[in-house]
């Protein structure tokens, strides 16, 4: 239970993905608490649906992408400090598959756009949290896991 009140405490539950195309990133420029910050395309899982279900929801809802995920990064958990919310997302590994160039993009979203690892590395001070380049440097070594990791019970 939270000690402030009778609620119990529960983590927002995130996916994040990772799309990579000739070596670069997709992202997001997103407005969040009046600023414009940088993301992997991300969102919060919603009830009954699987992280990856939600990670295919949320790329697509974000940038205009179909994507194929190709392996799962890793869990990540993360407290942001100006809200004390306590985040677990959940990061995949991706490839596009089709562009939807005319259909809308989430409330929120700014643009969509491909980006080099460097590029993003360089725009650290505009990424919404620390989990956008620990996620990205994490693929960009190599970690990967199989999907099947992933285990949704009917």
């Amino acid at each position: 239970m939270n000690p402030r009140n009778s609620q119990p405490w529960q983590p927002d539950v995130t996916v994040a993905t990772v799309v990579v195309r000739d070596g670069r990133l997709l992202v997001v420029e997103e407005e969040a608490q009046g600023l414009r910050v940088l993301n992997q395309p991300a969102g919060h899982l919603e009830p009954n649906e699987s992280l990856v279900e939600a990670a295919l929801r949320e790329t697509l809802e974000e940038t205009g992408w179909e994507v194929r995920l190709t392996g799962f990064i890793g869990a990540y958990q993360w407290r942001a400090p100006e809200t004390g919310r306590h985040y677990l997302r959940h990061a995949f590994a991706a490839e596009p598959v089709r562009h939807y160039p005319d259909r809308a993009l989430d409330t929120g979203i700014v643009r969509a756009f491909w980006i080099t690892p460097a590029e993003l590395q360089a725009e650290h001070h505009r990424h919404r949290s620390p989990l956008v380049w620990r996620t990205a440097a994490d693929f960009l070594a190599g970690r990967r896991f199989p999907l099947d990791l992933l285990t949704r019970l009917p």
